[in-house]
Formats: structure tokens, C-alpha cells, sequence
């Protein structure tokens, strides 16, 4: 035999025997397969998670963030061409001692708001739950609300807050049963 042949005889792999590479190649590959069959299902599952099925704390937690939304928005909204319907959304919005001081203050209200030349609009532009206890029915939101101020025949400004409030679950849903504005700098 010749030293040529000797050597391929020698790097030739042994019959049955694959190389090392080989070997984590396949291992590589499977490992690739499962990460990508686990991605795919965990994407199936997140795109079948429908939050009008939800049961439980996450439920009603999404339920008091959507009123809580609407209702601090409400609570920050005027218009003083439509008096009557601002003061009855205030209304609509609470419950107990927020409620009982708005009906208490209405008159005041009217007649401020009737000598009032300006409009706010609020949007509430973040909000969460910070406490939540579905069995009494009572939860804390925190929001930040951003009110555009528009004086009859001038331009709008923006005023920016942030409120605590807490929340009662009511026969007619959510309402709010307090509303404090929390000053800046404040926790």
C-alpha cells in the first residue's frame, strides 16, 4: 500500500460511525424545530385570547379601567352651551359622597358654568388599577388626564393632570365615588 492510500484509509469514516458535527447538527436542528413550534403556538394562543371571556379579576379589573376611562373624562368635560348635559353626565359618572356633593353643588355649578366662556374636553391619556377587591366591589385607579381649554374665539391650550380615584360597583356598573387630583410631584 501506498502512503496516499494508507492516509485515506485512515480519514475515511468508519462504516456505522457518523462524525462528531454530524451529530449536533441534528441536535441543532431539533432545537431550532422545537423553538419554532413553541413560538407558533404561543402566538396561536395569544391571537385566540379574547377578553370578553375572561373571567375573574382580569375581567373586572378591564371592565373598571374601560368606566373609570370614560367616567374621569366625563368628570373633566364641559360645555357651557350645553350645561344640562355636562352636569348630568357629572351625575351619570358617580356614586355615593362624589354624587351626593355634585347633586349638592349643582345650582352652584349651573350658574358658574352658565357665566363660564370656556370649553374643556378631557381625554384621559394613561390610567391603571392600584388596588382591585372584587368581593366589595371597590377599586383605585390612578389616571393622567390631558384637558383642552378653548376660550370662546381664542385658541386652545392644553392643561395636563393627574387624579386618584375610587371606583363602587353599582347596579348600573362601575361609577366613581371619589376624584382627587394629585399634585405634581406627589408620590
Amino acid at each position: 500500500m501506498t502512503a496516499t492510500a494508507e492516509r485515506e484509509k485512515s480519514e475515511a469514516p468508519v462504516a456505522g460511525r457518523r462524525p462528531l458535527f454530524a451529530r449536533w447538527g441534528l441536535i441543532g436542528w431539533a432545537a431550532v424545530l422545537a423553538a419554532a413550534a413553541f413560538l407558533g403556538w404561543s402566538a396561536w394562543s395569544v391571537r385566540q385570547d379574547d377578553p370578553a371571556a375572561r373571567t375573574g379579576p382580569e375581567r373586572t379589573r378591564d371592565l373598571v379601567l374601560r368606566s373609570a376611562r370614560a367616567q374621569i373624562a366625563a368628570l373633566n368635560t364641559m360645555d357651557p352651551a350645553h350645561v344640562d348635559t355636562g352636569l348630568r353626565a357629572w351625575l351619570d359618572a358617580s356614586t355615593g359622597p362624589l354624587h351626593d356633593q355634585l347633586e349638592r353643588d349643582e345650582p352652584q355649578n349651573r350658574a358658574e358654568i352658565g357665566k363660564s366662556r370656556t370649553t374643556a374636553a378631557a381625554t384621559v391619556t394613561g390610567i391603571a388599577v392600584t388596588s382591585l377587591d372584587v368581593r366589595a366591589g371597590k377599586a383605585q385607579v390612578i389616571a393622567s388626564v390631558q384637558v383642552k381649554l378653548t376660550l370662546r374665539g381664542g385658541a386652545p391650550t392644553l392643561q395636563r393632570k393627574r387624579f386618584e380615584a375610587g371606583t363602587a360597583r353599582t347596579p348600573s356598573g362601575w361609577r366613581l365615588e371619589s376624584l382627587t387630583a394629585v399634585p405634581v410631584g406627589a408620590r
